[in-house]
């Protein structure tokens, strides 16, 4: 059954959206955030500090296409308000490790006991500050600031061994607006 639905989402004050050729734009303080969106049937339109997504006929699958790019855009919003930050905490109890910012990389060193450092990439848009054991990594966008701390714990993933006994490792600790 078809129906005429649509979100509404308030622009605050001091953020700018913009829209064209289905890629969604959000100025703020902190920065820019810039998406594309395959929009399909769906009406996206900026009016009046409000943003408008819908359909008049809308199905199953406008409905869930509508509440996504929502739920995006809202990140977008909260994002260039105030920053989407994540805490890491390096553990280790048999080797001491150590962790060094250079450039766009991080360098994990004697991990396991390692002889060779392993190489974390931090993607572009996301900034990375280390304090002891405590890695901080902080971008207006919250998909990269999330990829980023994903890829200091896929690097310092252990296998072959058992998980109970070697508990070394990069950990996510506090996600954006959470503790974990």
């Amino acid at each position: 059954m078809k129906k005429s639905l649509s979100q509404t989402i308030e622009i605050p004050a001091g953020v700018e959206v913009k829209q064209e050729n289905g890629s969604v734009t959000v100025t703020g303080q902190e920065g820019e955030v810039k998406k594309k969106f395959n929009l399909g049937k769906l009406e996206f339109e900026v009016k009046d500090n409000n943003v408008f997504i819908g359909n008049k006929k809308s199905t199953k699958t406008e409905k869930k296409m509508m509440n996504t790019i929502a739920a995006h855009v809202r990140n977008m919003i909260n994002g260039v308000q105030e920053k989407f930050e994540y805490k890491l905490k390096v553990c280790f109890s048999h080797f001491p490790m150590s962790v060094e910012l250079k450039g766009d990389e991080v360098e994990i060193k004697n991990f396991l006991g390692e002889n060779i450092s392993r190489m974390v990439n931090v993607p572009k848009g996301a900034e990375v500050k280390i304090d002891g054991q405590i890695i901080t990594i902080s971008s207006v966008d919250r998909e990269i600031a999330g990829q980023a701390s994903a890829n200091f714990e896929t690097a310092t993933k252990i296998k072959n061994k058992d998980q109970r006994v070697f508990q070394d490792g990069i950990y996510i600790t506090h996600k954006a607006g959470r503790e974990m």
